[in-house]
């Protein structure tokens, strides 16, 4: 997974409530595990009509946020049923950063675990920013995963939250599983080291 400290990007509009995974990637789509290509599948059935075309109207077809790798959604973001191709559609497409008011538990856990970062501002903040996009197809924003906060263009600053281990994991760019294959050679030591209590706890 690629190291993640702070980037800059622009921004695209999607002031919806209550975006939930089956909108983000249906489920006629889970069965493939190509990433790269759930990109296209992202968003589908807001993004092309019955015949597979692009609907000019929606924001992943504008041709001015094309290049925009930072969602500005409505509340409650990524609900209903678990899938963890919602962040893989969403990365493919682009994006390398969810803003919102607030995240579905299990949507902002798959999101973090495969480097996409779901950021947390309050309303007006959010409101600003979707006025930004809408306004000036020009305006960046810096995320800065290590202070944990988001740089708007005028110079403010706004904290989000993140755990503690997700954020060690995305700033040294290894996933759950290269974080405990880290540790092998502590693991392997406690281990050698506690014979005589393993073999009393067998028995």
């Amino acid at each position: 997974m690629e190291k993640i400290n702070t980037f800059s990007g622009r921004l695209m509009p999607l002031p919806i409530n209550d975006i939930d995974t089956d909108q983000i990637i249906p489920a006629r789509f889970l069965k493939t595990t190509d990433k790269t290509d759930l990109g296209k599948q992202a968003f589908f059935d807001w993004r092309y009509d019955a015949d597979g075309n692009p609907k000019a109207d929606f924001v992943l077809n504008q041709p001015e946020y094309q290049g925009a790798t930072i969602l500005v959604a409505g509340h409650n973001f990524g609900c209903g049923s678990s899938r963890e191709h919602a962040p893989w559609a969403l990365m493919g497409a682009g994006l390398r950063a969810v803003i919102s008011t607030d995240f579905a538990d299990i949507f902002r856990n798959n999101a973090l675990k495969n480097g996409l970062i779901p950021v947390i501002v309050d309303e007006e903040t959010k409101q600003q920013l979707i006025s930004l996009a809408q306004e000036d197809l020009s305006v960046e924003i810096t995320i800065n995963l290590a202070d944990q906060t988001v740089q708007l263009p005028d110079g403010r600053k706004v904290t989000f939250p993140i755990d503690s281990f997700s954020k060690y994991c995305l700033l040294n760019g290894v996933d759950q599983l290269g974080f405990l294959l880290s540790l092998e050679s502590e693991v392997v030591d406690y281990e050698s080291n506690n014979q005589q209590r393993i073999a009393t706890t067998a028995l």
